[in-house]
């Protein structure tokens, strides 16, 4: 064979078939189809085991707080963003007041989970109650 007849046969084979581009699209669209949901499901999973994390470190922030300030219990109208005041602040930076879900965190007082107070998100919907990735995650709930 010559080095005429190699490039020419060369030349005919490189390149994809048609058939070959549909099965390798195929796949990848079945890989699509299991993956994505199951996928979307462990990242709500994620930020709901983050918000639980999230509301009981704030609830000891809040109880570090009180004894600082020598309370005993919170005033009604308190709110998480006076751990993030003054000078030497119990919190640093303010994104660690808003859920994973980007609302922000809640303290009611008196708790209904706890007596004195609970640290609150209301899950993805933002609203109270709900079920799933919009159910209430409150610290000490379990």
């Amino acid at each position: 064979m010559t080095n005429s007849q190699n490039n020419l046969r060369f030349l005919r084979r490189s390149g994809f078939t048609l058939l070959e581009i549909i099965i390798a699209v195929t796949i990848v669209a079945l890989l699509a189809t299991i993956l994505v949901p199951n996928v979307t499901r462990w990242l709500g999973v994620a930020k709901g085991r983050k918000a639980e994390a999230d509301v009981n470190s704030l609830s000891q922030q809040v109880r570090l707080y009180m004894t600082e300030n020598g309370l005993s219990r919170l005033n009604d109208d308190f709110e998480l963003e006076v751990l993030c005041a003054g000078d030497n602040p119990i919190i640093m930076n303010r994104n660690s007041l808003n859920d994973p879900w980007g609302h922000q965190y809640v303290v009611i007082i008196p708790g209904t989970v706890n007596r004195d107070f609970d640290v609150v998100s209301f899950g993805a919907d933002g609203q109270p109650g709900g079920e799933g990735d919009n159910k209430d995650i409150i610290n000490g709930a379990r």
